[in-house]
């Protein structure tokens, strides 16, 4: 690929006491993409994850983002710099609204001094925008914005989560294994919204143990082996026993994948 990755990672080394979870380890998303970072448990991927998302520091190594040495102390650094994360247990708080989920730690307030100094929220402005978010990727089999979450199914809490990571998300939104806890039609449904956040321009890591999710969707897959990037494969090129076979080390391989 002739140009440049939106989010890299080079040599990055995390130690946590004796044991290395990363051991120089390179990373390359590139813009409109959706790579998927598949491994063994073990090997390193939620490191990876983490350091990249601002959640760890590496302990060496160098993160550039549009170019552009980041260090992140803070996953609220990497959110103000357009990282969005969808995480497995999806960080949403059950008891509230949709609608007050989406906008949770980015309230909007009302405008003049209600807002500024009394700080009351404009619960309108924040339901308007998230019933536009949800039918923008095509949610609206939830009818109700001001419903408490706890209501939703599973998919439908995938979706919400998912519209949260789109409406914020300007540069990448990386997805933790988003079909794990979902049954065949909601897993179906969020391939869909995945492969709807990307037709919007926005580049997704998607770590997954789902072989046949991860060679459907993915331009490309990371394969992550003993804290480090093993080689990258083209899904269209491999088979998923090649990729099986490459992540547990039962094959090595070939060289031209190991030099790329």
């Amino acid at each position: 690929m002739a140009q440049e990755p939106i989010l890299s990672g080079r040599g990055l080394v995390k130690r946590y006491g004796r044991v290395t979870a990363l051991n120089d380890c390179d990373f390359d998303l590139y813009p409109g993409e959706i790579l998927a970072v598949i491994g063994d448990n073990g090997a390193g991927k939620s490191s990876l994850i983490k350091a990249l998302s601002g959640a760890v520091t590496p302990d060496e190594g160098e993160i550039k983002l549009d170019g552009k040495v980041i260090n992140f102390k803070s996953p609220i650094e990497a959110r103000e710099a357009g990282i969005e994360c969808v995480y497995q247990n999806l960080a949403l708080s059950p008891a509230l609204s949709i609608a007050d989920n989406m906008f949770l730690g980015r309230e909007i307030r009302k405008p003049g001094p209600l807002g500024k100094w009394l700080r009351m929220l404009d619960r309108q402005a924040m339901e308007k925008r998230a019933r536009e978010k949800l039918t923008e990727l095509g949610l609206m089999t939830i009818q109700n914005i001001s419903q408490a979450v706890e209501t939703l199914s599973g998919g439908q809490r995938q979706g919400v989560a998912v519209a949260r990571a789109a409406a914020f998300g300007s540069k990448v939104i990386f997805m933790d294994e988003p079909t794990a806890a979902l049954g065949v039609k909601e897993s179906r449904r969020v391939l869909e919204l995945i492969l709807d956040v990307k037709r919007r321009g926005l580049p997704i890591v998607l770590i997954s143990h789902n072989m046949p999710h991860v060679f459907e969707v993915a331009d490309r897959i990371h394969i992550h082996r003993l804290g480090r990037r093993l080689c990258i494969i083209n899904p269209r090129e491999y088979s998923m026993s090649d990729a099986v076979a490459f992540m547990t080390g039962a094959k090595a391989p070939p060289e031209e994948l190991l030099a790329s």
